[in-house]
């Protein structure tokens, strides 16, 4: 009979890496063999816990709710020795005060215990043994080691000990057979004392994978876990193929000798009940303040203190909404929930910590917004709270904060302060395999080549959620590969049974949980890598059990914000309230229209300044829109909007009715609250019904939508009497925007937020750039990009110096001055002493005078050479050479004063007969080290080049040949082939493991960001060798895209004279309508005559209202391209003005390979 056997012993995904049965797959083998039950023990934690419980209720069999703790033998606070005194023991939870004191023993082995692994120790498990069935584990546990190392002795007096600890006939000797010798001994010894001591053996199999079968993808996942290759010898490997989920009569045959040990599976089965409560809130209650004796009245009397300091003018309109949130807010019992939210916000803005207009649904609460919870007015935005809070579909609202970056912390401290550091945590998050992942895992853990591995990797394509059978579907090269590569099918067969395992946890970046008590009493907690409490459940089995789940998001943009903003109070004594600023700021929408944002919030990236630049925002909807619209799915209805907001296309409406919910989109459905605003005018929903209408038309579930087609049919034809035909097309255009349509709410957020960044950049350029450059210093790629772009607005940005330079960026006249702590290697205390003693004492007048002010603690040699190598120390009047030459002098003279000054003795500098090297009549800089070193240290130091640009004599020619700037080549898709012009940087031989042939691996660079290139040559020439450091190269490549990181593989690489000759395919000169005067034309046919060629030109003749007209010349003026001829060229016509029409790029790399291969 199968309810004679129950597994007890058994471990889920979330033994991170140790075991691969997913609990899905668990409960169905359960249930396919007929099993009552089934327990889940996994090591050391509870990560699975309310996922197994789900699921085993779903499928009416009964959880058994465990874990494989560790427990040492000594106490668990010490941290002495090696991890041979951690063994394992199970641990079953037999009613709810058991599951209760489970979750107090894990967790108290994670917060108290951990110590290589989280340990418990005898002590606390005495402490709460209460309602705990426990065995002595498996082969790794405290009694069978003692058996195994020979001490019978210890083994027995330990199973007493633990049979009196626990409580009567809860202890069990757990015995295994998965064929090992040593598991044999254990059961004869564990049997004889089950005899003598007359306690019950237990029967189990140590499950780590569903389906025998399943043992060589567990093993790969062990290779994973451990960072090992298969065939290594000494790696971590499992014994047999044993450890799987058996069938009862399996079980029955393998313990013949000890038939009760395995009825006794069946009895503790039936002992554990344990009933997880689901559904019911445990939200913390809000403390009111006298005289207030409800939650609803409170926040009624803060909602209406509130409206008078929001609307001068408060109408019907607003008072209706307002109570009628409230009343929904008071029915569904969430007042206490927004008085919580209010009050930390709250605080957050009395104590100046920045916090963000608002995030997700909750700005479309009237609620929320006279709070100050948000501030955003629904009512002008035309947002709906239904689908915030929806009182046909009750469920826990979610508001989520954006907090100042820097200064997040201070409110969740608040609240730990508040409602007790017991009651608050932060949220852990699990780590999956996804299909990329798993691929190059499993390729590395089989031994193939980094390449190869990349190789399959980029077959699949960028999306988190996509299968490797969906992969394979979509990409037919996948898929070849998977039919005819035998060695790419093994690891893409084992890939696709480990994708989607969880892999490893992690702390939310913004998730933190309040309970209404102890956490312990609903929750097991960990700790994260900085010693921070942690949830060992994720956000949802959090919500399902009731805890209030918040997210405190940190937000860079609200701390440059800040900081801008009190820059230019320190500057100008101007005090900005970005609240008033004016909506129609003419040169905040001539910014945008030009496409100068970078640094501007949500409309930086390529594609974006592309989209903006043809849309030319002018109003603040037109950037909700365009924030809306910039995001997978909702981009296929920017052709729709482009072309009837540039009104290419007619505007018009299904129904005039929809004219008042599409007019600001232009006709256009974007968002979700069109939806619902349309279901509501058009076929008489309630707000509530559409938001219902709206989910249902995401999920695309068949049955649901029969219905709520008919009801919206229904409802078109009563309301507005519109014929049934033309009600079934306003639901199918619904029913299509509804799948990808994004919320309305969440974009004015953030369109609100890039307004308000955009119009800090048109109106204090100046400050805004500095805050930026002062936040992004750790981050060379975004440095030298503000960098460039301050350039290009024409604002300077000048160089680090020890007597001008602040610790952070600052504002000098109209320019940036370069900040201290943004030099490579100087750091904040440097900077700060630095900064401090020039305040107090003046400005620096050597080198020896920096070193005798400033402790040589503080100020050390590599300190010093960074700062004289970046040229903050240029102001002292001698070169970088002389400065460099004299530092071990003025070191020593330092340190001198140093030791002196901390002994207490006088140490004025005239009492020593220090001489500085540099210190001589002359006032003239010596000699200094060439321009390309020097340019080489600001490159390495600052991340970006301040005094010049070794490009700056190339740019003309960098401009013919490229197709985009290197900083903008993240965004192009994988695969794109396109010409790159740069300078090369770093060169690199090197061999391929697979084809041994050897590649060269370079870095390319122009003036916005920098490149790796693997150039597939066997040799370069010697006068490329020779000259790489001093002149421009194109490349002609195909751009590699993995992860976050852009590459480009190429065969050709071409000096500036080279691609001249090999490349184009016309000249184009751009002329202007009375542009010149006779003299150039005249210097333009002697040029072209002396050069003739084979390269036809064109002249494109912009004529002043704007039409262009292109008039090609004849063969005879065709011309041949040199250096020469162009600088020639460059001097007639402003450079702008010439262009090359280019050749395809001919670099493909599935060719190469296919030669490859077949050489």
């Amino acid at each position: 009979m199968n309810g004679n056997f129950v597994h007890l012993h058994l471990h889920s995904e979330y033994s991170l890496l140790d075991a691969s049965a997913r609990i899905k797959d668990v409960v169905s083998k359960a249930k396919q063999l007929g099993m009552p039950a089934v327990a889940l023990t996994d090591h050391g934690n509870l990560y699975g816990t309310i996922d197994f419980y789900k699921a085993c209720v779903s499928q009416n069999i009964k959880p058994i709710i465990g874990c494989e703790a560790y427990i040492t033998s000594g106490s668990r606070f010490d941290r002495k020795g090696s991890r041979s005194h951690i063994y394992h023991m199970t641990l079953l939870a037999k009613n709810n005060q058991g599951y209760k004191n489970l979750l107090k023993l894990i967790s108290k082995a994670h917060l108290e215990g951990f110590y290589y692994k989280p340990r418990i120790d005898l002590e606390l498990l005495k402490e709460h043994k209460a309602g705990l069935i426990g065995t002595s584990g498996c082969m790794n546990g405290e009694i069978p080691q003692k058996i195994l190392e020979g001490d019978l002795k210890g083994a027995k007096k330990l199973a007493e000990e633990l049979s009196r600890l626990f409580d009567p006939n809860c202890f069990y000797l757990e015995i295994q057979n998965h064929g090992l010798k040593e598991e044999k001994e254990i059961r004869e010894v564990l049997a004889d004392f089950a005899q003598s001591l007359g306690l019950p053996l237990v029967a189990t199999n140590d499950v780590h994978y569903v389906e025998q079968e399943d043992a060589q993808f567990h093993d790969v996942l062990l290779c994973i876990g451990t960072a090992s290759q298969i065939h290594d010898p000494k790696r971590k490997k499992y014994p047999c193929p044993e450890f799987y989920f058996k069938t009862p009569q399996q079980m029955a045959e393998l313990f013949n000798e000890f038939p009760q040990a395995v009825e006794n599976t069946a009895n503790i089965a039936r002992l554990c009940d344990v009933t997880i409560e689901l559904g019911k809130n445990h939200f913390p209650s809000y403390t009111l303040p006298s005289p207030y004796k409800t939650h609803g009245e409170y926040l009624r009397t803060l909602c209406y203190e509130g409206l008078q300091k929001r609307y001068d003018n408060i109408s019907e309109q607003i008072k209706e909404r307002l109570e009628y949130e409230l009343s929904v807010i008071e029915q569904t019992g969430f007042s206490s929930y927004f008085l919580i939210v209010w009050d930390f916000i709250h605080y957050a803005k009395k104590e100046g910590i920045p916090v963000g207009p608002g995030r997700g649904s909750a700005a479309g609460s009237l609620t929320a917004y006279v709070l100050g919870i948000t501030d955003i007015d629904p009512i002008k935005y035309g947002l709906v709270f239904e689908r915030f809070l929806n009182p046909q579909r009750v469920s826990p609202p979610d508001i989520d904060i954006d907090f100042c970056y820097n200064r997040r912390s201070q409110v969740i401290d608040y609240v730990r302060k508040k409602y007790g550091e017991r009651s608050v945590a932060q949220i852990i998050t699990f780590g999956t395999l996804g299909a990329k992942m798993a691929v190059r895992d499993v390729a590395r853990v089989l031994g193939m080549s980094y390449q190869e591995a990349d190789r399959i990797a980029k077959m699949i394509p960028p999306d988190p959620q996509l299968t490797l059978e969906r992969a394979r579907e979509l990409n037919p090269q996948l898929d070849q590969l998977w039919e005819n590569d035998p060695q790419s099918r093994e690891v893409l067969t084992i890939a696709t049974k480990l994708e989607g395992l969880t892999r490893q946890a992690g702390v939310h970046a913004a998730g933190v949980v309040i309970s209404e008590g102890d956490l312990l009493d609903f929750i097991p907690l960990s700790r994260g890598e900085h010693n921070e409490i942690v949830t060992q459940w994720s956000m949802e089995p959090i919500a399902e059990i009731g805890l209030l789940k918040m997210d405190f998001l940190g937000l860079k943009t609200l701390t440059v914000i800040s900081e801008c903003l009190a820059l230019i109070k320190e500057k100008e004594n101007i005090l900005l309230d970005p609240k008033q600023f004016p909506l129609d700021d003419k040169n905040t929408y001539e910014l945008l229209g030009r496409g100068q944002t970078i640094g501007v919030f949500q409309l930086e990236s390529s594609g974006m300044v592309e989209l903006v630049k043809k849309l030319k925002p002018g109003n603040i909807e037109d950037i909700i829109a365009l924030v809306a619209l910039y995001r997978p799915g909702p981009m296929e209805n920017i052709p729709a909007y482009a072309d009837r907001k540039l009104g290419k296309v007619p505007i018009t409406y299904d129904h005039p009715l929809l004219e008042p919910i599409l007019k600001d989109t232009y006709g256009v459905m974007i968002y979700q609250e069109q939806v619902m605003q349309a279901a509501n005018v058009l076929a008489g929903y309630s707000l509530g019904e559409s938001d219902l209408l709206r989910r249902a038309m995401g999920k695309k579930k068949p049955e649901e939508m029969r219905k709520q087609r008919d009801q919206f049919i229904k409802g078109c034809k009563e309301k507005n009497n519109i014929p049934e035909e033309k009600a079934i097309q306003i639901f199918e255009t619904l029913e299509k925007f509804a799948g990808y349509g994004f919320n309305k709410a969440h974009s004015a957020c953030y369109g609100y937020l890039a307004y308000v960044t955009a119009y800090l950049k048109a109106n204090y350029p100046v400050f805004y750039l500095c805050t930026l450059l002062s936040y992004e210093s750790g981050d060379t790629e975004k440095i030298e990009l503000l960098v460039s772009e301050c350039r290009r607005m024409g604002i300077g940005v000048l160089p680090p110096d020890i007597s001008k330079s602040e610790v952070r960026f600052s504002v000098e006249g109209g320019s940036i001055r370069w900040g201290l702590s943004a030099i490579k290697n100087v750091g904040e205390a440097a900077a700060e002493a630095i900064v401090e003693s020039r305040k107090k004492r003046g400005s620096y007048h050597s080198l020896f005078d920096l070193c005798l002010r400033i402790s040589g603690r503080t100020l050390n040699k590599k300190i010093l050479e960074s700062l004289i190598k970046s040229g903050a120390c240029d102001s002292l009047g001698r070169s970088r050479k002389e400065l460099l030459e004299s530092l071990p002098a003025a070191l020593s003279a330092g340190s001198i004063t140093s030791k002196e000054r901390l002994s207490g003795q006088q140490n004025l500098f005239e009492e020593h007969n220090f001489i500085d090297p540099t210190d001589r009549q002359s006032s003239a800089k010596g000699e200094d080290y060439p321009l390309n070193i020097r340019l080489h240290w600001e490159k390495e130091l600052l991340g970006t080049y301040l005094s010049s640009h070794p490009l700056d004599e190339w740019m003309s020619w960098i401009r013919l040949f490229q197709n985009e700037p290197i900083s903008s080549l993240k965004e192009l898709a994988d695969n794109s082939r396109l010409y790159v012009p740069g300078m090369i940087t770093h060169i690199e031989k090197k061999t391929s493991q697979k084809s041994k042939k050897p590649y060269f691996k370079l870095i390319l660079e122009d003036q916005t960001g920098h490149i790796e290139v693997i150039l597939f040559k066997d040799n370069l020439s010697s006068s490329l060798i020779d000259h790489w450091t001093t002149t421009a190269f194109v490349v002609d490549g195909q751009l590699s895209c993995r992860e976050n990181a852009v590459s480009i593989r190429s065969e050709h690489l071409y000096t500036i004279e080279e691609a001249l000759q090999s490349l184009p395919t016309s000249l184009v000169i751009t002329v202007k309508e009375g542009q010149g005067g006779a003299d150039p034309w005249k210097k333009l046919y002697e040029l072209f005559l002396e050069n003739r060629g084979d390269i036809p030109v064109v002249f494109r003749y912009v004529k002043n209202e704007g039409i262009i007209c292109n008039i090609e010349v004849g063969r005879e003026f065709f011309v041949k391209l040199s250096i020469p001829f162009m600088e020639k060229l460059f001097s007639l016509f402003t450079p702008g003005s010439i262009n090359l029409e280019l050749k395809k790029p001919q670099y493909n790399s599935y060719s190469r390979r296919k030669n490859e291969r077949s050489s």
